[in-house]
């Protein structure tokens, strides 16, 4: 029934493609445009520099500076703890990515694996100051409360989560035993790049297709108000963020509902990261319900920075 309903929905938007063809360039422009600017060269030197990291078993020197505060506060192990490092400072889906690397490469349990998803796969920094609050936002006062928010709610989730996954921790902050890389470092440095140009083409061709999927939705004759301020926007977040800010004119509603979605990533992002776990063999679904309780939180967070005022 499933399988069904999915190859109906392709083929509703193939035929949607065919009778709509200027949205559907416009936004495949979008997003194309969107992932060579800005998610091209801010993401691929991460996730080079990552593989590397990894694939040299160099990730365990940053997991010996790491390692004594993460593991106490969110009770991981060593590389478990670069794992959250990346996940909240170089943003959507690097999180997910590292988490499945370690995995695959047997430096973390399944467990840890499932636990570290449902947490560390975030917006990062970079992305709230510039894109979220000075380019859409704009109220340079939001700055530090926006970036405390979105890093405090994942953080007080992990509590929750832990719970769900009977993580105990990690007294040693070095976790399991770390195999030996066996392909030399040419190889290393060639498998990395080659292994960050393809997932980052994967990433651009998420970001093109829902930004297709957010123009032909703008033809909707009707645009209810639940239309504008949560079903479109929660597709992509960077076409979704600047919809909010356009059609929101409460400045305090506007805030709570971005740092929202901000919180939550957006349909694309969970399609990435569906797409760099698959392989690891994490599930999706409950990653989805854990970025809306987090989504709540922050929304909950935010709403109370409002109030208090």
């Amino acid at each position: 029934m499933k399988r069904r309903f999915f190859k109906v929905l392709i083929i509703g938007m193939f035929g949607l493609m065919l009778v709509f063809p200027k949205p559907v360039f416009k936004g495949a422009s979008a997003g194309i445009l969107l992932w060579f600017n800005i998610v091209l060269p801010t993401l691929l030197p991460f996730i080079i520099l990552s593989n590397l990291l990894i694939g040299t078993n160099a990730a365990s020197l940053i997991a010996r500076v790491t390692g004594p505060l993460f593991c106490r506060l969110f009770r991981v192990s060593g590389y478990g703890s670069y794992a959250v490092l990346t996940g909240f400072m170089c943003g959507y889906p690097m999180g997910s990515k590292v988490t499945a690397d370690l995995l695959k490469g047997g430096y973390i349990s399944r467990e840890e694996g499932r636990y570290l998803l449902s947490f560390c796969n975030n917006t990062s920094p970079m992305f709230i100051v510039s894109y979220v609050i000075w380019q859409n936002l704009k109220e340079e006062s939001l700055t530090l409360p926006a970036i405390l928010i979105l890093t405090v709610s994942p953080c007080i989730c992990s509590y929750l989560f832990r719970r769900h996954y009977h993580i105990s921790g990690h007294s040693d902050g070095q976790g399991f035993h770390v195999p030996s890389p066996k392909a030399s470092s040419a190889g290393v440095v060639d498998d990395s790049i080659m292994n960050g140009f393809v997932t980052i083409t994967k990433v651009g061709g998420y970001i093109m297709l829902f930004s297709v999927l957010i123009a032909l939705a703008e033809l909707i004759p009707f645009h209810r108000r639940a239309l504008t301020l949560a079903a479109l926007p929660s597709l992509e977040i960077t076409n979704g963020i600047p919809m909010l800010c356009q059609s929101c004119s409460d400045p305090g509603l506007c805030f709570i509902l971005t740092m929202g979605l901000t919180s939550f990533g957006g349909w694309c992002s969970v399609a990435q990261t569906r797409c760099m776990v698959q392989e690891a063999g994490l599930p999706i679904f409950p990653y989805i319900i854990e970025k809306l309780i987090t989504a709540g939180v922050t929304s909950l967070l935010a709403c109370g920075y409002i109030v208090l005022l």
